[in-house]
C-alpha cells in the first residue's frame, strides 16, 4: 500500500548493488510512495551490481560516480538537479568497504593504505557528498540526508575491524555536517544504526551468520530487515520527521539496549 510520502520528492540513492541492498529496496519503496530519483555507484560496483534492473522497475536514470572524486561528485549532483528538473529532498548514503576485511587483515595487523582507502569510501565520502551538495545549495529545504551505519561504531565487535572506525567517523560527520547544513539550509542530516542485514556488503564480515542469530536472540523485536530499514528511511525522507536532525538512529529491534536476553542466558 501506497500512501504518497515522497509524491513529488527528488534525491539521489548511492549505493544499490543488487535487490539484497538496503539501498536497493529503499529505492523501490520512495518510487511506490511517489519518488523520483538518480541512482548512483561506483563504475566497479555497477559492473558487479544489477542497477539497470532497478533503474527500469522505478523509470530512473544511472550516473555512475566514485563517492570518494569530489570531480564525480560535482558532475553527478549537477546532472541530478538537471535531470529530476529541480533541486533535491532526499540523498541516501549507503556507502562502506573495508580492504583489510576484504583480505583477511586482523585489527592489529592493518595494512594502512587500505585503511585509509576504507575510511575514505566509508566515511569521508559523505562528507564530499554532503559538502557538494551545500557549495551547489542542490538541497530544497526541509530536505533529508541520511547514511547507514552500525552500533560497531559505540560498541567492539571484533571481527568488525576498521569499519568499526569508518562508522564511528560517518556518525560524527553527520552531526558535525548536520549542524551546519541545518543552519544554513534547513536540511536534516541522520544516520540510521542498522541491525545486522544479509546483504552481499555485510555477509562479507567474518562469523556474520553467528552473529546475525545471535542478534536476534538478543533483540526484543529481533532484527530489522533490510525492508524494514527501507520503511524507516523513507519515514525520514518524508515530511514526517521534519525536525529530526543530527542523530543517530538505532534501527535494531532494542538490540541496542539490551543488556541480556533470556534466550540468550538460556543458551549459555
Amino acid at each position: 500500500m501506497s500512501y504518497n510520502l515522497l509524491k513529488g520528492k527528488r534525491g539521489i540513492i548511492f549505493g544499490a548493488l543488487d535487490e539484497n541492498s538496503i539501498a536497493w529496496k529503499t529505492a523501490k519503496l520512495a518510487h511506490e510512495e511517489g519518488a523520483t530519483f538518480v541512482l548512483t555507484n561506483a563504475p566497479v560496483a555497477m559492473r558487479m551490481g544489477e542497477i539497470n534492473k532497478l533503474a527500469e522497475e522505478t523509470g530512473s536514470e544511472i550516473i555512475p560516480a566514485d563517492a570518494t572524486s569530489v570531480e564525480d561528485l560535482e558532475n553527478l549532483v549537477n546532472k541530478s538537479v538537471e535531470i529530476l528538473g529541480g533541486k533535491l529532498d532526499f540523498v541516501l548514503h549507503s556507502i562502506g568497504m573495508s580492504v583489510n576485511v576484504r583480505k583477511g587483515k586482523h585489527y592489529t595487523d592493518q595494512n594502512y593504505a587500505w585503511t585509509e582507502k576504507g575510511w575514505d569510501v566509508s566515511a569521508v565520502s559523505f562528507h564530499k557528498v554532503m559538502q557538494t551538495l551545500h557549495k551547489n545549495d542542490a538541497m530544497n529545504e526541509w530536505g533529508s540526508i541520511v547514511a547507514l551505519t552500525y552500533m560497531a561504531a559505540q560498541r567492539t565487535f571484533p571481527d568488525y575491524n576498521d569499519m568499526a572506525d569508518n562508522k564511528a567517523y560517518l556518525e560524527s560527520i553527520a552531526r558535525s555536517f548536520g549542524y551546519f547544513f541545518g543552519k544554513d539550509k534547513k536540511v536534516r542530516v541522520n544516520t540510521i544504526s542498522q541491525s545486522p542485514t544479509p546483504t552481499t556488503a555485510g555477509s562479507g564480515v567474518k562469523g556474520f551468520e553467528g552473529f546475525l542469530s545471535y542478534a536476534e536472540k538478543m533483540s526484543p523485536l529481533g532484527n530489522a530487515t533490510a525492508q524494514d530499514c527501507a520503511e524507516y528511511t523513507v519515514t525520514l525522507f518524508s515530511d514526517y520527521t521534519k525536525k529530526v536532525t543530527m542523530q543517530n538512529l538505532f534501527h535494531d529491534g532494542g538490540f541496542s539496549n539490551t543488556g541480556v536476553s533470556q534466550e540468550v542466558i538460556e543458551k549459555f
